[in-house]
């Protein structure tokens, strides 16, 4: 019976310093300012690209700027805790687009997550801090 009183209170503590780290790591990401420039890697059904994208966040607002395959356009956005959305409305050859990029901070440096292009599809990046 004492053994397994033990073993129950060393479970229950294992997994209190478990549910802390994640906690720790979940705010150090939020403390992360995306401000400054970003080289992001897409995937999508359409094709890739290297775009280059330029941040300011300010509380939880994001502007910034894009410079890719798409075009040469402002974004806007958000970042609430970890995760952060922007989006921006391109003209590509007459047409359109609306692109909405969804992401999580990975840490200072670097984001991952999905993106949208209206018309054209889904996709995937990663971004890196420059």
């Amino acid at each position: 019976m004492k053994t397994l009183v033990t073993m129950t209170l060393r479970f229950v503590a294992v997994a209190a310093v478990a549910v802390s780290l994640g906690a720790i790591a979940m705010a150090q990401a939020a403390k992360v300012d995306l401000t400054g420039k970003w080289i992001f890697n897409v995937q999508t059904e359409a094709g890739a690209g290297t775009p280059t994208i330029t941040l300011k966040q300010d509380g939880e607002k994001l502007t910034g700027h894009y410079n890719g395959q798409l075009g040469d356009v402002d974004v806007t956005g958000s970042v609430k805790g970890s995760d952060f959305t922007f989006g921006f409305s391109s003209d590509l050859q007459g047409n359109k687009l609306d692109v909405t990029y969804k992401g999580t901070i990975v840490n200072k440096d670097e984001v991952k997550g999905t993106l949208s292009i209206v018309g054209l599809g889904e996709g995937t990046f990663t971004g890196k801090r420059q």
